[in-house]
Order: C-alpha cells, then sequence, then structure tokens
C-alpha cells in the first residue's frame, strides 16, 4: 500500500499547486486529442508529450484529474 502523507499548504500555494496540475492534465488531454486527430488544431500550439499511444496520454490526463479532484474534495471538506 502507498504511504500516505498530509501537507500543509496556504490558500495561495494550494492554489499554485492546483494549477500547475491543471495544466499537466491539459498538456496530456492535448496530446491525446493530437494523436486521435493526426494533427494541431489551427491557431494551437502546445508540446505534445511523449508517450505510446492515445490511450497512454488519457490515461495520464485522468491521473491528473484524479489528484485534482481528491485535492479538491480535502479542500472542501475543511472549515
Amino acid at each position: 500500500m502507498a504511504k500516505t502523507y498530509r501537507i500543509e499548504l496556504d490558500e495561495h500555494h494550494l492554489g499554485q499547486l492546483l494549477d500547475g496540475l491543471e495544466i499537466r492534465a491539459d498538456s496530456w488531454r492535448r496530446t491525446a486529442e493530437y494523436l486521435r486527430a493526426g494533427d494541431m488544431p489551427d491557431g494551437e500550439f502546445f508540446i505534445i508529450e511523449e508517450c505510446s499511444d492515445e490511450e497512454e496520454a488519457e490515461g495520464l490526463a485522468a491521473h491528473f484529474e484524479a489528484i485534482i479532484k481528491n485535492i479538491q474534495s480535502q479542500m472542501e471538506a475543511q472549515p
């Protein structure tokens, strides 16, 4: 079983952490879209993440989204 950590951050640091996680999730979502479509949408530029295929990119996006939801639910549970 994975070890659980308890980390305390003020709201500003936590906001920065969530922003960073959202950027990573978005990057993986865009990579999955690129692999599915085979090209970038007009007018958009982003760095394509290195992965094996569309499914891996989608899985990594989902992983980051799960982390974000976990943190947000813990935030909402606090007074």
